[in-house]
């Protein structure tokens, strides 16, 4: 009895080990670094939302010489966070990316310009030097340019594209009558630099009417395929909201959370609260599905590329409601 006895025991152990090893494994390539931009998927991290989903999930910050795009079409992993733009032109380049959720509903960038340099209208960018990000970033950009009918290439009648570093010091050392910002970061940079509202103008892309939806999830066609997957991403993107809506409602704690997470040490209390205060007026309204109609104004704004558009054709199994009708119903 007792050797059976510790057997059975052994058993047990046994198979609570196999148990506590089942969480299913989850790469996620975030777009940049660590930052309340992303402050959703550290809150489920931190908060055990993953653990909840039996999920193993792994955040890889991202970085100026990294292309989500690039990471998921070499295995690198699961899920991407990317713009739209980007992943709609890589799709119709080949790589069968797939939005299977959008937790941001708004758009926080923007062109930031000085009013000393006479920009005061959309119409003042004529003769002027703006400054850009590339990288895939520059989709909503050029095709603004193309609704405006403002040429890329220079010149009086058009404008002048610096390609901008993700910082904003083309606009301070007055290279660049304008920059590229988002209303949770690099605006922010201006300001601490010591310029003021009042010396500012800002473009909005949402009030321009050319914004397109930034921060998806996406993964590739062929793993959706796969029963499995698509499971362990149902659980992921159900745990990723639930994230989110507390990141939201708890935005100080969701900051310090981000912090906690930030490996390099670059940044600041002040400055992740105040993004989490921001983000959160961008994922406010979303509970991670696709609104359609966003979707269809973010086509519509990319096919409106003039001579050069970001896509050429309306894109076909561009995104899914499976994954979120499964993991929020």
């Amino acid at each position: 009895m007792k050797k059976r006895s510790t057997y059975v025991a052994g058993a047990a152990v046994g198979l609570m080990g196999t148990m506590a090893q089942a969480a299913d494994d989850v790469t996620l390539q975030l777009k940049w670094v660590t930052q309340a931009q992303f402050a959703g998927y550290y809150v489920a991290q931190d908060k055990g939302f993953y653990d909840e989903e039996d999920l193993n999930v792994t955040i890889k910050p991202g970085g100026p010489d990294i292309a989500p795009t690039q990471v998921l079409a070499g295995g690198g992993a699961d899920v991407a966070v990317e713009w739209m733009p980007a992943a709609l032109a890589a799709r119709e380049k080949g790589l069968p990316m797939v939005n299977i959720a959008q937790p941001f509903k708004s758009s926080g960038m923007m062109l930031t310009c000085r009013k000393d340099a006479g920009i005061e209208t959309t119409d003042d960018f004529k003769g002027k030097t703006l400054g850009v990000w590339f990288f895939g970033n520059e989709f909503p950009f050029l095709s603004w340019m193309s609704k405006l009918e403002l040429p890329t290439e220079g010149g009086e009648d058009g404008v002048t594209v610096l390609k901008q570093g993700f910082n904003v010091d083309p606009l301070l050392q007055n290279q660049a009558a304008c920059v590229s910002t988002m209303t949770y970061n690099e605006y922010w940079q201006v300001i601490d630099a010591g310029l003021t509202p009042d010396d500012l103008n800002v473009f909005k892309y949402e009030e321009q009417g050319v914004a397109t939806l930034e921060d998806g999830l996406y993964a590739l066609e062929e793993n959706l395929a796969d029963p499995a997957f698509e499971d362990k991403m149902v659980r992921f993107v159900r745990a990723s909201m639930k994230g989110w809506k507390y990141a939201e409602e708890n935005p100080d704690e969701a900051a310090e959370i981000v912090l906690d997470n930030d490996a390099s040490g670059a940044q600041t209390e002040e400055h992740q609260k105040r993004m989490m205060g921001e983000v959160a007026k961008l994922t406010a309204g979303s509970n991670g599905a696709l609104d359609e109609a966003d979707y269809e104004r973010t086509v519509q704004s990319l096919l409106s590329g003039g001579s050069d558009p970001v896509i050429t054709v309306e894109p076909s199994g561009a995104w899914t409601h499976a994954i979120t009708d499964k993991a929020l119903n």
